[in-house]
């Protein structure tokens, strides 16, 4: 488990905001999710000044204003910490949804369409699912997800294959016969 001296400090200033009610801030920041990341200026305030001048112009930067518009949308209307955890990956919090409530295909499809996405695409792939999981108030490990999307395009796809794995946990031969 993470401790709080491991947590991003960007991602601890966008749980200050949740958790200190800054509605203003929140909302700036969703309106982030209606262009491409880092292009609206509402929420250049809330984001650049943690933007360290090496990542600038760069993937590194889009993901700060993906993190920051996603994370404001996932907090409307909650009470903060709630819908905050330190555990898992995405992988694992689509699981325990699927755990929690029977999804449909589509979600499993929504899933592997995410892990398929290139990295100028996994904000809205991200966004859809994220849609389903508010529905349901799984938490959220944004630090996990902040790191995560760092190294989205890895070319050995590591991120992607730990959210697999995480989704579609190991199941023993004989539990896979005793389903089909």
């Amino acid at each position: 488990m993470k401790t709080e001296q491991d947590i991003h400090p960007f991602i601890r200033y966008l749980y200050s905001l949740a958790e200190s009610d800054n509605r203003g801030a929140l909302a700036d920041l969703r309106r982030g999710n209606n262009g491409q990341p880092g292009t609206v200026p509402a929420t250049f305030q809330y984001v650049a000044p943690w933007v360290p001048d090496n990542e600038r112009n760069s993937w590194r930067e889009k993901v700060y204003y993906i993190i920051a518009a996603l994370f404001a949308q996932y907090q409307a209307g909650s009470s903060g910490k709630r819908l905050m955890t330190n555990q898992g990956n995405f992988g694992a919090h689509c699981r325990a949804l699927k755990a929690q409530k029977t999804q449909s295909g589509s979600f499993e499809s929504r899933f592997s369409s995410l892990l398929k996405a290139n990295r100028d695409d996994v904000a809205t792939f991200l966004r859809q699912l994220l849609g389903l999981l508010r529905g349901e108030e799984i938490p959220i490990n944004w630090n996990q997800l902040f790191y995560d999307l760092l190294f989205w395009n890895s070319p050995n796809q590591s991120v992607q294959r730990q959210w697999a794995n995480s989704y579609w946990s190991y199941q023993k031969p004989e539990e896979i016969e005793a389903q089909a």
